[in-house]
């Protein structure tokens, strides 16, 4: 099918949307639909019957065409990635020396966030400052979210600060590169302990069912317990990082629990497919919305 009669025929069709009383489904685009250009990628997430898409670095892509091709495909721009990776050197947050960096890079995001038309940023600490307490580089977090709140209120942007774990010897999504066993936050409960002493609404946690699982566990009582200071949810198995159904997570369990909460924000899949991409995502969306 030519992709101009593909895009017709995507249109005309109904997608499949949350009901009011439910949570909204996502697609982290990179991992599902690698070697596919983010137009190409949204496309796919369209045809699966997904609500939002999200994607890392705002930088490369033409935010008027992606713009324009969401409204068309009738998707959201879940988030967008606020300062680069998960070690952002030189616009960390547990560093105070490197603060100025970390707000200069979230002001250009928010800029980048209001062209995307996407409401939400991802935050990320970067790796343990050698030389400086634990407590210190908490207290650092917490100043530069405070900061940071400053310069996203007025914009109505949301920053969901994620926590990463430091234990899986292969980051999966990363395989050549460094597992992220520096990563500065690794536990829930201090992730928590973060927001509630920045006290913002506009600071929130991305509660990584995958992340979560390997540190901490016990999932379903720790989202019920914070779901008022959880902005976002990404889902991928342990071990492996692959779709739902592979690994020791119980993910129809955990989508009934996000659901009861009340939560109503974007539940986003951020995994490497065993099976095809379509697939999995159709799958997944089944066990999502079973009521």
């Amino acid at each position: 099918m030519h992709r101009r009669t593909f895009l017709k025929t995507l249109l005309a069709a109904p997608l499949a949307q949350a009901k009011p009383d439910d949570f909204k489904l996502s697609v982290r685009v990179e991992p599902l639909f690698a070697g596919l250009a983010l137009p190409q990628q949204m496309e796919k997430v369209a045809e699966a019957g997904y609500e939002g898409f999200e994607f890392g670095d705002w930088r490369a892509p033409d935010a008027g065409q992606i713009v324009k091709l969401k409204n068309k495909l009738g998707l959201e721009c879940a988030c967008i990635v606020g300062n680069k990776s998960v070690n952002p050197v030189g616009m960390g947050l547990c560093d105070p020396r490197e603060r100025d960096g970390f707000l200069a890079e979230l002001r250009a995001s928010i800029e980048a966030a209001k062209r995307f038309e996407t409401r939400r940023l991802v935050v990320l600490t970067g790796f343990r400052v050698p030389g400086m307490t634990r407590e210190a580089q908490h207290a650092s977090v917490v100043e530069g979210l405070k900061r940071a709140h400053d310069l996203a209120a007025p914009s109505k942007i949301e920053l969901v600060l994620e926590m990463i774990n430091t234990l899986a010897a292969v980051e999966p999504l990363n395989p050549k590169g460094d597992n992220h066993s520096r990563y500065f936050l690794d536990h829930s409960a201090e992730a928590f302990e973060i927001v509630r002493e920045v006290a913002s609404p506009y600071v929130k946690i991305l509660f990584d069912l995958y992340h979560v699982q390997i540190m901490d566990g016990n999932l379903i009582e720790t989202l019920r317990t914070n779901i008022s200071n959880i902005g976002h949810f990404h889902v991928g198995d342990v071990p492996g990082r692959h779709e739902p159904g592979t690994g020791e997570i119980d993910h129809r369990n955990v989508f009934r629990a996000i659901r009861e909460t009340g939560f109503r924000e974007f539940v986003a899949m951020e995994y490497l497919p065993l099976k095809d991409a379509m697939r999995t995502l159709r799958d997944v969306k089944a066990v999502a919305r079973e009521r």
